[in-house]
C-alpha cells in the first residue's frame, strides 16, 4: 500500500465542476472540511482503500495527508525514510511505546509498526486532515486513545468479489490469498459492531465509492 507523507502535494489545475456536482457542492469541496479530525480508513486487504484515499490526495492536495508510520523493518529498495515509513530500531520503537507515543501499534511478519501521536497532532495543528490506513486491531487501540477521530470502513460487495480482486493482482500465493480472506471475514464481522465506525462504504463502483467518501468527509450530515 503506498504511503503518502504529510507534506504538500503539487496541486492539479482547478477543473470546472462536472455534471455530478452542482456549483454549491463544488464551492464546498474547494475549501477544507469544517471537521478537521483525523479520518481512520479501514477495511480488508484488496478492498481499494489506497485507491480511494490517493484520489482524495489528487483532488485536494492541500487538505489531506497520510500519516507516515514508524517501523522496525529495514527500508526496501526505492523507499525513503520519512516518506514511506519512519525507520527506527527495536529499542527506539519500545521507547516510544513506553512514552505512550503511539496511538496504535502492532506486529506483522516479525516487524513492528506504529502510528505516532505527535505526527497526527502536528499536522492537525497545521490545518491538515490526517488520513490513517489502519487495520482492525489498530482501530480498537485508537478507540481507546485520546485521539478524537472519524472512522470509515470500506467494504467489498461480497467475499467472492474480494477474492477475485486478490487473485487478480497476480502477486499472491494461494496461502496468502486464504490468509487475507480469513482476516477479511474477521474485519467484516467486526465492522458490524454498533458504533465502531461512523460510515461504511461498499466499494462496488470506484467512482460511486469515492463520491460517497468525499461527501461524507466534507458534509457528514448530508451523507
Amino acid at each position: 500500500m503506498p504511503r503518502v507523507p504529510c507534506m504538500p502535494i503539487i496541486s492539479p489545475t482547478l477543473q470546472r465542476p462536472s455534471r455530478v456536482y452542482n456549483y454549491r457542492q463544488f464551492l464546498t469541496m474547494a475549501t477544507p472540511p469544517s471537521d478537521r479530525r483525523p479520518v481512520i480508513i479501514s477495511g480488508p486487504s484488496g478492498v481499494g482503500k489506497g485507491t480511494l484515499y490517493n484520489r482524495l490526495f489528487a483532488q485536494h492536495p492541500d487538505t489531506f495527508c497520510l500519516s507516515v508510520s514508524h517501523t522496525t523493518r529495514s527500508p526496501r529498495p526505492g523507499e525513503a525514510n520519512g516518506v514511506d515509513y519512519h525507520y527506527v530500531s527495536v529499542g527506539e520503537f519500545e521507547d516510544l511505546i513506553a512514552k505512550n507515543g503511539f496511538v496504535e501499534h502492532a506486529q506483522f511478519g516479525g516487524n513492528r509498526y506504529g502510528t505516532s501521536k505527535m505526527t497526527i497532532e502536528e499536522q492537525t495543528k497545521k490545518g491538515k486532515v490526517v488520513l490513517l490506513d489502519i487495520e482492525m486491531e489498530g482501530v480498537k487501540q485508537i478507540k481507546q486513545s485520546s485521539i478524537a477521530a472519524r472512522y470509515i470502513f470500506i467494504a467489498p460487495p461480497s467475499l467472492e468479489v474480494l477474492e477475485s480482486r486478490l487473485r487478480g493482482r497476480g502477486t499472491e500465493e494461494e496461502a496468502s490469498v486464504q490468509k487475507r480472506l480469513e482476516q477479511a471475514k474477521k474485519e467484516l464481522e467486526f465492522s458490524k459492531t454498533p458504533g465502531v465506525h461512523d460510515k461504511t462504504i461498499i466499494n462496488d463502483d470506484l467512482d460511486k465509492a469515492y463520491k460517497e467518501l468525499e461527501e461524507y468527509i466534507y458534509n457528514p450530515l448530508d451523507s
